[in-house]
């Protein structure tokens, strides 16, 4: 009877040790797959015209063609011009490329729309931060930066913001933090602070113009979504007295749009107030308006290949 004690003794022991083995497991395992990444935040590497937080997978080349008509509505929009498809407001052609699943390069051109036109784009996106499914890192955070040089021949008038005394007056920048969270499965909202940086300027503008922006994607359908972006320039008070003053009021742009995914397409329908499609000047040179009917549609087009 004894050993009969001793050997059952044993067994709750080994049991034990098993139990808390399994449990020790399976909490490793648990801790495992509770840190990954949460995935596609947005499709694509824009929201609308502003960037999103995604960077393109290592050795993935996406081109890219993004176009804005003219007015639908006012003075030049309506049946005449066919409700802007008659115009183009601005056109970009771009190459983007991931260097790493982090880092992504890219180089375009844009036809321009305000005062610098023919514009040669150089871009750069790291991945900081990548959200992860248990809250651990709450965010996805990237850093956005580029350059753009105009080739357009120089103003004559000194006083121009396109007369170029110096090469390095054909330059503009851009610099954003990305602050990006997913939600709900459907819902993804962004936060964009942003500088612009304008080598030369016109008489009373900025060089240096702040702005903080906000985008949205709420998905109806696995491949259908609706996008929302919004900028606010901090300008100062005189400088927006002026351009008003002069008749050439500046406005918040304000874009709306849907996504569709089609396997290797994303492509986005746009309806926004401002005619250019750069960072370097929607955000600092929107002069249209909702309200007079100065807003037009666009799309953009991403097709990704695998190198």
């Amino acid at each position: 009877m004894k050993h009969i004690y001793l050997l059952l003794l044993g067994c709750c022991l080994g049991l034990h040790s098993f139990a808390q083995e399994s449990l020790e497991s399976l909490v490793d395992k648990e801790e495992v797959k509770t840190h990954e990444p949460v995935i596609a935040t947005y499709k694509s590497t824009r929201i609308i015209q502003g960037h999103s937080p995604e960077t393109l997978k290592k050795r993935e080349l996406d081109f890219r063609v993004a176009h804005h008509f003219g007015d639908l509505g006012g003075e030049f929009g309506g049946p005449k011009t066919f409700f802007g498809m008659d115009n183009s407001a601005d056109i970009r052609i771009a190459f983007e490329y991931g260097i790493t699943d982090r880092l992504m390069v890219g180089i375009g051109r844009t036809k321009g729309s305000g005062n610098l036109t023919q514009l040669y784009e150089g871009l750069a996106k790291y991945k900081l931060l990548q959200q992860t499914t248990d809250d651990h890192i709450p965010l996805t955070i990237s850093l956005f930066g580029n350059a753009a040089v105009s080739g357009m021949t120089s103003s004559k008038t000194i006083s121009d913001a396109s007369y170029f005394g110096k090469f390095s007056d054909r330059m503009s920048y851009t610099g954003q933090l990305i602050i990006a969270r997913k939600f709900t499965p459907s819902l993804s909202l962004t936060l964009l602070p942003t500088l612009v940086h304008r080598n030369r300027v016109g008489y009373k503008d900025q060089n240096d113009i702040f702005a903080l922006g906000g985008g949205g994607r709420l998905k109806f359908t696995k491949r259908l979504g609706l996008l929302l972006e919004y900028y606010y320039p901090f300008r100062s008070q005189e400088s927006k007295d002026y351009f008003k003053a002069q008749g050439r009021e500046l406005y918040n742009p304000l874009a709306a749009g849907l996504e569709l995914e089609t396997g290797g397409h994303v492509f986005h329908i746009t309806f926004g107030n401002s005619t250019a499609i750069l960072e370097n000047q929607f955000i600092t040179e929107t002069r249209s308006s909702w309200l007079q009917g100065q807003f037009r549609w666009g799309f953009n087009i991403s097709r990704r290949f695998s190198l």
